[in-house]
């Protein structure tokens, strides 16, 4: 009897991921309390706990991590000498934004036009089924021929660094002979891409005062300085008349040397208005992937409704700075605070305060894994596999890096341009899952057969 294919195997899986990824995308995992209620990243924590135990996974446990989340571990022992193969993803999400704006509900994951929409669908959840689902069908072929362990995060989205912290204070936790990232994305819908390069991040909090208490426009507008109109002033100094990015001390000169990205195809991915000009200079693969970038996330100020003719006394904004590799984070936080005090105009007293940090990361894609996983995805897509940048950040990755320099780290995962992460409507592509999983579990028989041959470092 012909044994089964190892792609129809992984095919018959995905209904059953379809229903666990339902299960996951209902809780309403945004790790910020002051926004949704700590329990909803419990259960989801515990739910991939019990998803572990089901399927043998030893040490499972939920790591009180020192940012105030939970993140979830376990270990898959495999035979004698294997190597250790670690698969990352993490349950936390971004909030829904607009609900009123989400075609179906953002915590229900709802089929429409061949696609699954959901808040954290692909960006993380998604992840984490498809190790489920290459890991269960391996089984299913035989068996799993590595040790496995999974981590899978808690507050990834909040760059709050939980998880990386704790991984410094327990650095014996992770270690692995290969890591795979699964929360990135392939470069376009079916073009199978490993990820080799992330930008990373810094969030600050700027906060402005000029005036003791807010006062009528009337009576004292014209000569009473104005926290918000200082503040805008401050931001708008953030860019030059293209839009880039111009920070002093922040070189915005890189340059990227791999795939390249159309304009055409960028502004279809982003949806760019009829009309509306792209900001920046250069190719669009140098501003996203090896320049940094300002974004302001928001903004301390009266709303449009119920506003008074008033001059405001003081005004804030969450600022974010993405840093592309060879740029440290806290010398991006530090330029960014140097930059913003000396463009507050007026004398205003200026307060900036670091939320958040991530470091940049760069992949060595010459390793065997690389080699390992290039033969898995051609399998799998039946393309040659692509190597892109990310403008994103996984501040974890640098940890990793730093903690285990002979660990190769692949980044690959569901958040494909039509995915629309982080905005309304974000949803996953089943087929994209299902050839994800089947090149994840094609990449891991692969990568065990040739450590045991001696292949590998």
């Amino acid at each position: 009897m012909l044994s089964v294919p190892l792609s129809e195997t992984v095919a018959a899986l995905i209904p059953r991921a379809r229903t666990e990824l339902a299960e996951l995308v209902a809780f309403a995992s945004v790790a910020d309390e002051r926004q949704f209620p700590r329990s909803e990243c419990e259960k989801a924590a515990s739910w991939i706990a019990d998803a572990l135990r089901a399927e043998g996974f030893q040490d499972v446990a939920l790591l009180d991590t020192p940012d105030g989340t939970q993140s979830v571990y376990g270990f898959l022992p495999g035979p004698a000498d294997a190597p250790t193969v670690l698969l990352y993803a993490h349950y936390d999400v971004q909030p829904p934004l607009d609900e009123s704006a989400w075609l179906s509900p953002p915590f229900e994951l709802t089929e429409r036009d061949g696609r699954w929409y959901g808040r954290g669908a692909a960006d993380c959840k998604g992840g984490v089924l498809m190790h489920l689902t290459a890991l269960r069908a391996l089984r299913e072929q035989g068996g799993i021929p590595l040790n496995v362990k999974v981590i899978v995060e808690g507050s990834e989205e909040q760059g709050t660094g939980g998880l990386e912290r704790y991984a410094e204070q327990h650095p014996d936790l992770l270690t692995a002979d290969t890591i795979v990232i699964g929360d990135a994305g392939n470069f376009r819908l079916g073009l199978p891409t490993v990820v080799s390069s992330l930008r990373g991040m810094v969030l600050m909090d700027v906060r402005v005062t000029t005036l003791e208490g807010n006062l009528h426009s009337g009576s004292f507008g014209g000569a009473a300085p104005d926290a918000l109109a200082a503040l805008i002033r401050m931001l708008a100094s953030l860019r030059d008349e293209t839009g880039a990015t111009t920070v002093d001390g922040l070189d915005a000169d890189g340059r990227w040397p791999g795939i390249a990205y159309d304009e055409a195809d960028f502004r279809r991915d982003a949806k760019v208005l009829d009309g509306v000009e792209l900001v920046g200079t250069g190719a669009i693969s140098d501003r996203l992937w090896a320049r940094p970038s300002v974004t302001v996330l928001g903004i301390d100020a009266p709303p449009v409704v119920g506003a008074t003719p008033s001059v405001q006394a003081q005004a804030g904004a969450l600022v974010s700075v993405r840093v592309p590799p060879g740029v440290a984070a806290a010398d991006a936080a530090d330029a960014l605070t140097a930059h913003l005090r000396a463009a507050a105009p007026w004398g205003a007293r200026v307060e900036v305060a670091k939320r958040g940090s991530g470091e940049p990361f760069a992949a060595d894609t010459s390793s065997p894994a690389y080699a390992a996983m290039a033969e898995a995805m051609q399998e799998a897509y039946g393309q040659d596999m692509a190597v892109a940048g990310n403008g994103g950040s996984i501040p974890l990755c640098n940890t990793l890096a730093t903690l285990y320099p002979r660990a190769e780290i692949l980044l690959i995962g569901l958040s494909e341009p039509e995915a629309q992460i982080h905005a309304v409507n974000e949803s996953v592509s089943p087929e994209e899952l299902e050839k994800l999983a089947l090149t994840e579990a094609l990449f891991l028989r692969r990568y065990a057969a040739a450590q045991s041959a001696g292949q590998g470092v």
